[in-house]
């Protein structure tokens, strides 16, 4: 009986969509985080009399056939780059990225890792680092002797020196941005990594054509609506519901089938 199969791969469906959706709500609060989205695809079918084929020898054509779907598989799972929240912190190295761009950051492997998440600190010798203590690209550092740090809307950031009146340029951030930036890769960490299908960054300056900017003293919050995703997980567990019903309904009928004397 088909039907008990293809109950079972809507079960699985709706098991992965939720397992999405609690990913989602479990992030609420991960800074930059972006939800994600399940995506479906119908089975192959199978065909019971195939559309378009002759139907007697004078050349009459079938108009709709019979076709037989045989359930649903996970085609794929999307990230929403729909810009997030942006939270005041007050932390002067705080950095939030306002439109298009993710910044770069050199893992212990030297490869390069992208991130939205722009909770910046200061490794022991002043280099700019992510909460893991990663090098923030360009690898910009900052003075033992600076009395203040401001980064302007263009990631220029300037420090104020002791007994100097005009503000000091130590560095720009670099940030890159992808043909496909849902084809990047997730690694954990608030961390992305170039994939085959994300195609090569391109770099350049906050502000530059293409590119957002930034803004100090902010973070992106995370842009999972709690609101959608309850609905979502209400209709997953309908849906799931629905799928179980079906396999007791089959259950029920074969039962028949074999009580038959």
């Amino acid at each position: 009986m088909r039907s008990l199969d293809i109950a079972g791969t809507g079960m699985q469906a709706q098991q992965t969509n939720v397992e999405v959706i609690s990913n989602n709500i479990a992030n609420m609060t991960t800074t930059g985080f972006k939800r994600r989205r399940a995506e479906f695809q119908d089975l192959i079918y199978e065909n019971l009399r195939r559309v378009g084929s002759n139907s007697s020898d004078a050349g009459t054509i079938v108009p709709a056939g019979a076709q037989v779907g045989l359930g649903v598989k996970t085609a794929a799972i999307y990230p929403i780059s729909e810009q997030g929240n942006l939270q005041q912190t007050s932390n002067s190295l705080d950095v939030a990225i306002r439109g298009n761009g993710l910044f770069q950051v050199t893992l212990p492997s030297g490869d390069t890792a992208y991130t939205r998440d722009g909770t910046f600190g200061l490794a022991p010798d002043g280099t700019i680092v992510n909460a893991d203590g990663y090098v923030v690209q360009p690898g910009i550092t900052i003075p033992s002797n600076a009395a203040g740090v401001t980064i302007n809307g263009n990631g220029e950031v300037q420090v104020s020196i002791a007994g100097q009146t005009a503000p000091q340029t130590v560095g720009t951030l670099q940030l890159a941005v992808f043909p496909n930036e849902a084809g990047l890769e997730a690694r954990g960490d608030n961390l992305l990594v170039q994939s085959a299908a994300s195609g090569n960054p391109v770099t350049g300056a906050p502000g530059a054509t293409g590119f957002g900017t930034v803004m100090q003293g902010f973070v992106e919050t995370s842009n999972v609506n709690v609101v959608s995703e309850i609905t979502n997980l209400i209709t997953a567990q309908r849906a799931y519901e629905m799928n179980s019903r079906v396999i007791t309904t089959s259950d029920q009928m074969l039962s028949t089938l074999t009580n038959l004397r």
